[in-house]
């Protein structure tokens, strides 16, 4: 048989606990994740996948030789965070003839060097982790990723489980990634402060509006005592995420009006005094973790990654107050539970010479049993069900009444798959530092998005 060359990369070794930043998604800055659990390699190699990959012509085939079959697989920032080594270490103690090898690069190199990796036709990587989701459009549009289709089919795979977000990445129909792991937005609360307030905690089922009420409550204090009721992050998304929650519309919509609503009621609570001022933020670079810790804030809407942030910084003495977390605010016209988020998609390498083992990996990584190692490890797969839901809420210091927020109606792509993504979300992020510090109205603003967007999309 034909063995992919060994390359010199560090070989998959056994975890070690580490923290990590966020994982790629679209909003930047993020907290740690969780710590990682011990047990996560030995209970998912104990259990068995559907198919699997003793059903790979090539991992027969080295098996039969006696040599291990290599994979090499390309990731970012490895050392610094479980979720690649944690799935990755289970499937080879699942099968000990494979031996997978990382291509790892930091993140904000990554992007290109998978890129001229690709360009240049190589077989390596087998199997990609595409960090932001726009360059999954690239790929397949240059022919370099593989369909899927045919291996979903023959091996029965229900999308279903990912809860939309596998449809989300389909592209003319087809699917050429799997989601791996994915995260929400939130919101997350101060139970002290709201004990001391006697004001009750957040609904799962509260609208934009109400939410807005609520902040007004919680607001008191004057100077450097005063307590804002909520927290708006500098983040564009923070605004527009609002806007495209109910699935309607999306960031590469050619009208941008139905934001307005969303700036308008942004604006209204900065200038009341509930949130803190835009441009004090951005100038004097205040982190979101800062400010919710240190107890400036009563809620923050904020991703699922900030659930491992808030746990190892509880646990480390970093704060000592009660926290909670329910399920984001939502549109009037929206169903509770109903929210936004970022995903991370796996592709396999056109020019891969061992496509049937890397679909055995990207299977186990993405289903049931890859999910279950992610969320041992208190990382938020892509991939949904109630033994997963369990194991998240059973993540250390996560609060016991927190369960609403594990469960989602819908979840949509905060930036929907398409090519001039990133050159568009430029404009709106312009666009929006302009609004928010008051040098531009909303609706010149949003004047300016539609001209300006329009002209990235035809760059």
């Amino acid at each position: 048989m034909r063995l992919k060359k060994t390359v010199a990369l560090a070989l998959v070794t056994a975890m070690t606990a580490t923290m990590a930043a966020g994982c790629g998604s679209s909003s930047s800055d993020k907290g740690a994740a969780a710590p990682e659990s011990t047990a996560a390699g030995s209970e998912a190699a104990g259990s068995e996948a559907a198919g699997g990959a003793a059903d790979s012509k090539e991992t027969k085939e080295a098996a039969a030789s006696g040599e291990k079959q290599k994979l090499t697989v390309s990731v970012w920032d490895n050392d610094a965070t479980p979720q690649f080594t944690s799935v990755t270490k289970a499937f080879m103690e699942k099968y000990p003839d494979v031996e997978v090898e990382f291509i790892d690069a930091p993140s904000d190199e990554y992007a290109n060097k998978v890129t001229v990796m690709l360009a240049g036709g190589d077989a390596d990587p087998d199997v990609i982790f595409i960090k932001d989701t726009e360059n999954q459009v690239t790929m397949k549009d240059k022919g370099q990723i593989l369909s899927l289709d045919e291996y979903i089919k023959k091996d029965g795979i229900d999308l279903t489980m990912y809860n939309g977000v596998a449809d989300q990445l389909k592209m003319d129909g087809s699917s050429y990634t799997l989601p791996f792991r994915k995260d929400w937005y939130m919101l997350y609360f101060n139970k002290d402060l709201f004990d001391k307030a006697g004001v009750p905690y957040p609904s799962a089922d509260m609208t934009w509006d109400e939410y807005e009420e609520l902040a007004k409550k919680m607001t008191s204090g004057e100077g450097s005592a005063k307590v804002y009721g909520t927290h708006n992050h500098t983040w564009q998304a923070l605004v527009s995420n609002w806007a495209v929650q109910d699935g309607k519309n999306t960031l590469m919509s050619e009208d941008y009006s139905f934001l307005k609503p969303y700036y308008e009621q942004a604006l209204r609570m900065q200038d009341q005094g509930v949130v803190q001022s835009y441009a004090n933020l951005k100038t004097g670079s205040i982190h979101y973790i800062s400010v919710f810790e240190q107890q400036q804030c009563a809620m923050i809407p904020m991703g699922s990654w900030f659930i491992g942030t808030l746990t190892q910084d509880k646990d480390a003495g970093k704060f000592d107050f009660n926290w909670g977390v329910t399920a984001i605010p939502h549109p009037a016209d929206t169903k509770a539970g109903a929210t936004v988020g970022s995903t991370t998609p796996v592709a396999i390498n056109a020019k891969s010479d061992v496509p049937d083992l890397a679909w055995e990996y990207v299977k186990f990584v993405t289903g049931e049993e890859g999910a279950e190692v992610l969320a041992d490890n208190g990382i938020f797969p892509a991939a949904e069900s109630q033994t997963i839901s369990s194991k998240l809420a059973a993540i250390p210091g996560f609060p016991e009444d927190g369960q609403e927020a594990l469960k989602t109606t819908s979840w949509v792509l905060d930036r929907p798959l398409d090519a001039k993504m990133a050159a568009v979300r430029k404009v709106l992020e312009e666009e929006h530092d302009l609004i928010m510090i008051g040098e531009e109205d909303v609706d010149t603003g949003i004047a300016n998005m539609n001209q300006r967007a329009q002209e990235a999309r035809e760059d």
